[in-house]
């Protein structure tokens, strides 16, 4: 299985997300992750969503088939093009004094903040890409308790 990241440009019209997640199920085809935004045009929104396939033709059927749909303007795989993609991860941990110079530690290595803290939970940030705020959920999980994480999904774009 591979993962791909695509990235649509569609009009922001009332409807046009729930048809294009709308073409995912029908097939099929799993998302892992997708976000939607408005671009500086407030009528096209730009839509990143990564999935997982067996192969690359599946990957073009997914583009023959979005194409297809009325409120698509632009369809591209991004990861197979220089690009810059990034994921934001909120983890709310329990509070242990006697191991916070680690998550603090670590947090800093992964160019993390803090962005909340009580005496008994701490709320950290990390900005980057998949793999790194899984690497980050990984070691920290052996360091202290995770109460809740909250992921936004990765967002994409091409270098040039």
């Amino acid at each position: 299985m591979m993962h791909k990241i695509l990235s649509i440009l569609l009009e922001n019209e009332f409807g046009a997300l729930s048809r294009v997640i709308g073409l995912f199920s029908q097939r099929g085809y799993n998302i892992e992750s997708v976000t939607v935004s408005p671009t500086e045009d407030s009528s096209i929104s730009q839509m990143t969503i990564q999935t997982k396939v067996e192969n690359e033709n599946i990957v073009e059927q997914i583009k023959k088939q979005l194409y297809k749909l009325i409120n698509v303007l632009q369809v591209q795989e991004i990861g197979i093009f220089p690009h810059i993609e990034r994921e934001i991860l909120l983890i709310k941990l329990k509070l242990d004094h006697e191991k916070i110079k680690d998550v603090i530690l670590i947090t800093k290595i992964f160019k993390g903040k803090i962005v909340h803290i009580t005496n008994k939970t701490i709320i950290i940030q990390i900005t980057g890409t998949n793999k790194k705020i899984t690497d980050y959920i990984q070691i920290i999980k052996k360091k202290n308790k995770i109460l809740e994480i909250a992921r936004s999904g990765i967002i994409g774009i091409l270098k040039n």
